[in-house]
């Protein structure tokens, strides 16, 4: 006969359950506490300059009020304001038009060599807009290598403007609608294509699946448009973000006026923000997630290289002022550059290189909060995003206002308060690359190490960070490519000596040697390309083994 169990001695699977379920049931504080702190540092790098904002308009004088309610009562303010809003418009418009047509083309179809047409057509949008208009200069202004009176005042014009930032930010919208078309679910494609022509396909299920991704490719290019501050500057038209510069680091030294000039984007950044919640909410991390099950493309039939010919020449077109920096430059420009340069290249890529550690380091916490849906995270990822949907001269006046202090100023004058603006302005993008790549997976063996009673550093180090790797690699590459293009944002704050590169070319431009202007430029991009093909390469080789 068996034994009978002993009164009083649970067995072995009794006793680990109720263990199992203590540690599964045990309140997160490892979790809560990194959200804790992850929350103070963003309030530090982003709320600290908007409150040290408002702080400073509420505590000026009776004098400068008056300043700035004179300031703001001029209708050439308000005016100038309606007239930057319109470029940003025309240039999402011009974005939109391009960009989903090749992202169909280029993402969903057999279009031959798209995807090495998809990225000779992505990478102007990692170059500064403003070398992008100084390529074009070179190619359509008057003594340009094709360029007459009538191309030359068309360059220099409003329309100037919308046609250098619709090329520049189009590829935005072709990224996203690609990645967006190519991670739609493949049963529902197939089971569509059972009943229906790829056509039909294409207008009736995958482009409304994509659709989030597309609007918040146009938020993203409406921001960056309506913050861009070297290229109406460079073509000679009058944009709100140049107003700013102007009272802050230009010749009309006034940082009252800068500080009213300022308050009216305010209603800009929360209308931005309200269209980001409400219309997008966390719908795109459904539609830019890794890539499934490969698909066999849509077929283009007769059209097929009528297709392929639009695309590669909207790529060729878009590195057309890439090529033209380079004629420009010659040998004479690369020999003269290293005197010019000095450390302002170092100064771009070690600010971006600690910034994106910093950015990808919260975004990590932050990112996989925010894809597991924990409390909390939904309000710093609003935060985050607050940031980057502010106008950068609010962005800049606000860093002034926050750190340019006799008890702050080893930070204000020293390299730190580039790292600061660029964490506030481009944390997002690490926290939404990681949370994108996070809700991809399945929380199980999360959950089952937390049952086994791993707590939540040892989870992450353990779990999260080897399955998603490439992600957090990808997230720290492309938050420092965004670094070194930024010109609007460390325009207003780089200390002395401490300028980027982006900085040096843009004061460079007016009296410096075209061939050597031109060269650095060239630097820039040449760097550029170096990191996102080295970070590629190494990125490929970790998902192949």
């Amino acid at each position: 006969m068996p034994e009978a169990p002993r009164q009083g001695r649970p067995s072995t699977a009794a006793a680990s359950t109720p263990s199992g379920l203590r540690h599964a049931r045990r309140p997160r504080y490892g979790e809560r506490a990194a959200l804790v702190v992850a929350g103070g540092v963003i309030g530090v790098v982003v709320g600290v300059p908007l409150l040290a904002l408002l702080l400073e308009l509420a505590a000026a004088p009776a004098g400068a009020l008056a300043t700035v309610g004179s300031t703001l009562g001029a209708p050439a303010l308000w005016a100038l304001l309606a007239r930057s809003l319109a470029l940003a418009a025309a240039v999402t418009l011009v974005a939109l038009a391009l960009g989903v047509p090749l992202g169909v083309l280029l993402g969903r179809t057999d279009v031959p060599g798209r995807r090495w047409a998809l990225a000779l057509h992505a990478f102007p949008m990692f170059v500064p807009p403003f070398l992008l208009a100084l390529g074009w200069f070179h190619l359509l202004g008057q003594s340009g290598l094709v360029g007459t009176p009538g191309t030359a005042r068309v360059l220099f014009s409003a329309a100037g403007v919308v046609g250098v930032l619709g090329l520049a930010f189009a590829p935005v919208v072709t990224t996203l609608t690609a990645l967006a078309l190519q991670a739609v679910d493949p049963g529902l494609e197939e089971a569509a294509r059972v009943v229906a022509p790829p056509g039909r396909v294409l207008t009736r299920i995958l482009l409304p699946v994509a659709w989030p991704a597309v609007a918040l490719a146009l938020l993203v290019v409406f921001a960056l448009a309506f913050s861009e501050l070297g290229v109406p500057m460079f073509l000679r038209v009058r944009a709100y973000p140049a107003a700013v510069f102007a009272r802050l680091g230009g010749f009309a030294y006034a940082p009252g006026e800068a500080v009213a000039l300022v308050l009216p984007l305010g209603a800009v950044t929360l209308a931005l923000l309200g269209l980001e919640r409400r219309a997008l909410g966390e719908r795109p991390f459904a539609v830019l997630g890794l890539r499934g099950a490969e698909r066999a493309p849509l077929p283009l039939g007769r059209r097929r290289w009528a297709a392929a010919g639009a695309c590669w020449g909207a790529a060729l077109v878009g590195v057309a002022p890439l090529a033209a920096l380079a004629l420009r430059a010659g040998r004479a420009g690369f020999v003269a550059a290293p005197a010019w340069i000095g450390a302002s290249w170092w100064n771009g890529l070690l600010a971006g290189a600690l910034a994106a550690t910093a950015s990808v380091a919260v975004g990590l916490v932050t990112g996989h909060a925010l894809a597991r849906r924990r409390p909390g995270a939904r309000g710093l990822d609003t935060v985050t995003m607050l940031a980057f949907v502010t106008p950068a001269s609010v962005l800049g006046v606000g860093l002034v206002a926050a750190w340019n202090r006799p008890a702050t100023h080893f930070l204000y004058g020293s390299l730190a308060v580039v790292v600061l603006a660029f964490v506030a302005r481009y944390a997002v993008i690490a926290a939404r690359v990681i949370a994108i790549t996070v809700a991809q997976s399945s929380a199980s063996l999360e959950e089952a190490a937390a049952a086994a009673g791993a707590g939540y550093g040892r989870r992450l180090r353990r779990i999260v960070l080897p399955m998603h790797a490439r992600g957090v690699g990808a997230a720290w590459l492309l938050t420092l490519v965004f670094c070194l293009r930024d010109l609007e944002t460390v325009a207003l704050v780089y200390p002395p000596g401490g300028e980027p590169l982006t900085v040096r070319i843009f004061t460079l431009e007016a009296n410096g040697p075209e061939p050597v202007i031109a060269a650095l430029a060239l630097v820039q991009v040449l760097m550029t390309a170096a990191l996102l093909a080295a970070g590629g390469l190494l990125l490929a080789k970790r998902r192949h083994p």
